[in-house]
């Protein structure tokens, strides 16, 4: 019989990942506590946002320990994805800001 090794990561990693997850859950809810309120409240919301997803990713996925080619064949496409989404967005407000210049403030519909 072939034994196979596989790779044993400590628990008390797991443990350390889980508290921050913890703290930065506990953070993200705090800016709500406080009445932050803008581009502050939201900064804030998205950074512990994608500090979480980074942390389950790396960790509870094993992205850490892959190798670089499969990191980027899974982070890759949803990065193009946010970039075209960027894109398209920058291009929705040039539409509508060009609307407005040339057809004036009523563009809306009106509704019955």
């Amino acid at each position: 019989m072939a034994h196979t090794q596989e790779q044993q990561h400590p628990i008390g990693l797991y443990l350390k990942i889980w508290g921050l997850l913890f703290v930065l859950s506990t953070l993200s809810y705090l800016v709500d506590y406080f009445h932050f309120a803008g581009y502050l409240r939201w900064s804030l919301i998205i950074t512990f946002m994608l500090l979480k997803a980074g942390l389950i990713v790396a960790i509870f996925m094993h992205m850490a320990w892959e190798r670089l080619a499969m990191v980027y064949a899974i982070l890759l496409p949803p990065l193009c994805l946010l970039v075209l989404v960027g894109l398209m967005a920058s291009e929705a407000d040039y539409i509508f800001l060009s609307r407005i210049f040339f057809f004036g403030q009523n563009i809306a519909p009106e509704s019955p």
